[in-house]
């Protein structure tokens, strides 16, 4: 007879999860954020999301499947659950990335992915893969929502870098990020310049690889600490400019320390050397994009850059992420609550 006493019920595979994370662009003290100066970062209006369903199994596997900004997908791959060992013949080098990432998920938290159900996950970038606006930053923190883990522990353990992007995929708003003894250390701050009509942000189309501008970054340090100190003001002051013409003394003071700093040549100087207004680095040097600053008309400037073989030209209004755009949304998601 049957022990009344025993749990006869099936576990039911728990319902369909949904995870999004903010792209970035980080406007200040680039390379030398890892050693404590202060930086300006902004959230971006695209991201990437992440999707799981589960399905009852007697041999579970994790299906992963990553689409592009054009519904493509770019990146598919099986698992299983004890290792997280690859099912596929000849993966790809991104798999390998994504299986150390799902490796340290499970090092911090050892219940994740342990139920006998089938998993699939579905990404979706908001943006160009070539961008280079947080693919893989907004990836780990969605991770780490999905396996209830340490964002940041989950970045540096699998990634190493300073943090800033992890920052900004959560976040509603322009931040201050700095890196201290205890850990990160970041608070929205109230950047919204009225003179944002005069900045617009341009693709140069040339890929570059953080790990690498990290390396070199190493080494050349130390650093002296005027240097970390100078950059931290320039930042806080960028918050506070008044007008385009002190935010781009700023953006010029900035570049001409980084290029001292680092033995690298400004972009303007290699590029753009006829150009009118001032141009600010974004990230690794000499890739992805890059900030300008211009006083002459949005079609005048959009037609220099065109003419450089640029095409990719985005107002600020067009890319950051605003206080608008947040409103709009909390009015959607409640317009969609009431119906």
């Amino acid at each position: 007879m049957m022990n009344m006493m025993e749990d006869t019920s099936i576990k039911l595979p728990e319902p369909d999860q949904h995870y999004y994370g903010r792209g970035k662009l980080l406007l200040s003290s680039e390379y030398f954020i890892l050693d404590g100066a202060l930086a300006l970062a902004l959230p971006v209006k695209v991201g990437q999301s992440l999707s799981v369903s589960y399905e009852q199994s007697y041999s579970p596997k994790l299906n992963w499947k990553s689409y592009d900004v054009n519904g493509n997908c770019w990146l598919e791959s099986n698992f299983e659950f004890w290792h997280f060992e690859c099912l596929d013949e000849n993966p790809a080098p991104e798999v390998e990335v994504l299986q150390s990432v799902l490796r340290q998920a499970r090092k911090q938290n050892p219940h994740f992915l342990r139920d006998d159900v089938d998993v699939k996950v579905e990404t979706k970038l908001g943006f160009p893969l070539e961008w280079g606006l947080g693919s893989s930053s907004t990836l780990v923190y969605n991770i780490s929502q999905w396996a209830y883990v340490s964002p940041f522990e989950l970045l540096f353990k699998a990634y190493g870098g300073s943090g800033y992007d992890i920052a900004c995929a959560q976040s509603d708003g322009p931040i201050l990020y700095q890196m201290k003894n205890q850990g990160p250390n970041w608070a929205t701050t109230n950047f919204d310049p009225e003179f944002r009509e005069n900045l617009f942000f341009v693709y140069l189309g040339r890929k570059q690889d953080s790990k690498e501008g990290i390396s070199l970054y190493r080494s050349k340090s130390p650093f002296p600490a005027e240097l970390i100190t100078n950059l931290s003001n320039i930042t806080a002051d960028m918050v506070n400019a008044a007008s385009i013409e002190e935010f781009s003394f700023l953006v010029k003071a900035h570049e001409e320390l980084v290029a001292k700093g680092l033995g690298l040549t400004r972009a303007k100087d290699i590029f753009f050397s006829d150009y009118w207004g001032e141009i600010k680095s974004l990230g690794a040097w000499g890739g992805d994009f890059v900030m300008i600053t211009s006083d002459r008309s949005k079609e005048e400037t959009r037609e220099y850059f065109a003419s450089k073989g640029h095409h990719v030209f985005l107002d600020y209004d067009e890319l950051i992420l605003s206080r608008d755009d947040l409103k709009a949304s909390f009015e959607e998601k409640k317009e969609r609550t009431i119906h």
